[in-house]
């Protein structure tokens, strides 16, 4: 039952990180006129910073120490993202459908993936 509270928590996360992540975007880009390259990658930084801090304190409660967590948080992200972007281009590569469905296949095999490694790994105690 905690982990499918945590998962719950977690999805709560993600919705946040990505409002947070668009708002920030739309800022830089629309108020502060900085290009597009610059306002991703400001607005992804925000959105991961966000899902670190309310990750390690509400979803998983986590009592690793800062530093350690937030070195496991980066190499996490870093693979899963890593994994799924091989996984798209496999099924770009082996699948005749619209590749933008491959995208959201990918987007759900990194959250289910790195849900599991910031449960087991990242955030382990």
């Amino acid at each position: 039952m905690e982990t499918v509270k945590q998962a719950i928590k977690y999805g709560i996360v993600g919705v946040g990180n990505t409002l947070i992540t668009a708002v920030v975007i739309w800022v830089m880009m629309k108020v502060f006129g900085f290009s597009a390259v610059v306002s991703n990658a400001t607005g992804y930084v925000a959105g991961v910073l966000n899902s670190f801090i309310w990750n390690k304190q509400w979803t998983f409660h986590s009592s690793a120490g800062w530093g350690r967590s937030a070195i496991r948080f980066g190499a996490v992200f870093g693979i899963c993202y890593l994994l799924q972007l091989g996984l798209v281009m496999y099924l770009d590569a082996n699948l005749s459908i619209d590749p933008y469905y491959n995208q959201l296949i990918g987007m759900g095999f990194y959250t289910v993936i790195n849900f599991i490694m910031n449960k087991f790994y990242t955030f382990k105690s």
